[in-house]
């Protein structure tokens, strides 16, 4: 975890080689082991301009998925997108620059209540009006680009929380991830022989994140979550959450 160092070469070149021949000028297809990260720095775009022009509300990307890599002219006046596990109105009013008020306007919304699966329109009139009455109970792992993601198992943990610079340690992680020059990374330590390096999982509290670091005092059923604000992580102090593995 915060013990190693991998230089940013070599992460480089092992980027290079899991992207593989398939890449195009304007699209890529995600490859085993792929990080949406590794995949902006390996083409040189910044992390949010490469989830905006794909429409991800998240980091997680699955083998097979196809990406943008460069920005496309709007083809339509109106832009869709399909509410994934723990968004809210806000958030995604933020993430593509738009106001609350206007989503509720444009989507016939009543409240503040959307649920997983449930289209939004993001620009121009909703397509149709969608009725929601209650909530509906989730059993499985949040959907990516219409694809259903299911949980392979789910185990409770103890979780810790830490930033780039605990302990004078260099803020970058086992498999090369530069915490510090992507602040908004969701990743976590873990002991490998529990939770695979790379594997995507989703933490109780957290969020979606990636296994991207180990430690010595992460042994076992432990993870430690990376948050950027040290206040923010000493509030987290000890829990015991579940994890859901996605892959």
């Amino acid at each position: 975890m915060k013990k190693t160092i991998m230089s940013l070469a070599a992460a480089a070149a092992m980027s290079a080689t899991a992207f593989g021949a398939t890449a195009s000028a304007k699209e890529i297809e995600v490859q085993k082991g792929d990080t949406l990260w590794g995949i902006s720095q390996n083409y040189g775009m910044n992390l949010k301009d490469l989830k905006k022009w794909n429409q991800l509300s998240s980091d997680l990307i699955l083998p097979g998925q196809k990406l943008n890599i460069s920005s496309q002219e709007e083809k339509s006046e109106e832009k869709q997108y399909t509410v994934q596990l723990g968004d809210t109105l806000s958030k995604i009013a933020k993430e593509f620059g738009v106001t609350v008020s206007d989503l509720q306007k444009r989507n016939n919304l009543k409240s503040d209540l959307i649920i997983a699966g449930q289209t939004i329109a993001i620009n121009g009139e909703a397509a149709a009006a969608t009725a929601v009455t209650a909530p509906v109970k989730q059993e499985s792992a949040p959907k990516q680009n219409d694809q259903p993601v299911n949980v392979q198992k789910e185990i409770t943990v103890t979780a810790t929380a830490y930033t780039a610079n605990d302990g004078g340690i260099s803020g970058i992680t086992k498999t090369g991830v530069d915490l510090n020059a992507n602040r908004n990374a969701k990743v976590i330590a873990v002991d490998p022989s529990v939770i695979p390096l790379g594997t995507k999982v989703y933490v109780e509290g957290y969020g979606e994140a990636t296994a991207e670091d180990t430690g010595g005092a992460i042994k076992g059923h432990k993870i430690d979550v990376f948050i950027p604000d040290k206040k923010d992580a000493f509030n987290w102090g000890v829990k015991t959450v579940k994890v859901k593995i996605l892959n």
